[in-house]
């Protein structure tokens, strides 16, 4: 599958929700994750750290080129 299939695929799944405050925001995001299985919450977890491990990575690299500048 190619990204352009990926993207559509995932456009698909995509639930969006516009909240009128914080309170109703947290209340959506709460019974959103409430309706997902064990398996979709710990699928969107791995996913969240594997974004977090490639933003560290990324600052370390551009710290190691901002190092070498000086």
């Amino acid at each position: 599958m190619g990204i352009r299939e990926r993207a559509l695929a995932r456009r698909k799944k995509m639930v969006a929700h516009r909240a009128m405050n914080f309170t109703e925001a947290e209340d959506w995001d709460l019974l959103f994750w409430q309706d997902q299985t064990a398996e979709q919450r710990l699928s969107a977890l791995v996913s969240i750290r594997q974004d977090v491990l490639k933003v560290e990575q990324g600052r370390k690299q551009r710290s190691r080129i901002k190092n070498r500048g000086d």
